[in-house]
C-alpha cells in the first residue's frame, strides 16, 4: 500500500519559488508513475506533471502546457521522495496541489486523468499573491 505525503507549500509572491515534496512509502520508485495534481477552489482537479521510469537511470516526464518551463520534476532515491520545483509563479497557480502514484505496468505512457491514478496524498496548499 503507497502511501504518500506532501509538504512545502506556503504563501509566496508572483515571481517567486517554491519547491513541494512527496515523500513515499510502500512502493518502489521504478515500479509507478508518480504525478502532481492541483486544485483551486471551484474547479476540477487538473493534471501538473508526472515522471515515470523507463530503466535504471532513464525516465520521462509529461508537463502541462501552464507549467512547462517553470516547473521541475525531479527525485532523491535515498529519501524516496519526488520533488516539484516551481519557478516563476504565478497568481493562477494558486491551488492545493496533490501528489499521485500509478501502477507503471497499467501504462504505457503518462496518464494525465485523474482516475488513472489510485494513491494519493493529504496535498500542500500553495498561494501565490500578486
Amino acid at each position: 500500500q503507497v502511501q504518500l505525503v506532501e509538504s512545502g507549500g506556503g504563501l509566496v509572491q508572483a515571481g517567486g519559488s517554491l519547491r513541494l515534496s512527496c515523500a513515499a512509502s510502500g512502493g518502489t520508485f521504478g515500479t509507478y508513475i508518480w504525478a502532481w495534481f492541483r486544485q483551486a477552489p471551484g474547479k476540477e482537479r487538473e493534471f501538473v506533471a508526472a515522471i515515470r521510469w523507463t530503466g535504471s537511470s532513464t525516465y520521462s516526464t509529461d508537463y502541462a502546457d501552464s507549467g512547462r518551463g517553470r516547473f521541475t520534476l525531479s527525485r532523491d532515491n535515498a529519501k524516496n521522495t519526488l520533488y516539484l520545483q516551481m519557478n516563476t509563479l504565478k497568481p493562477e497557480d494558486t491551488a492545493v496541489y496533490y501528489c499521485a502514484a500509478a501502477r507503471l505496468s497499467r501504462y504505457y505512457n503518462i496518464p494525465r486523468i485523474r482516475d488513472a491514478y489510485g494513491y494519493w496524498g493529504q496535498g500542500t496548499q500553495v498561494t501565490v499573491s500578486s
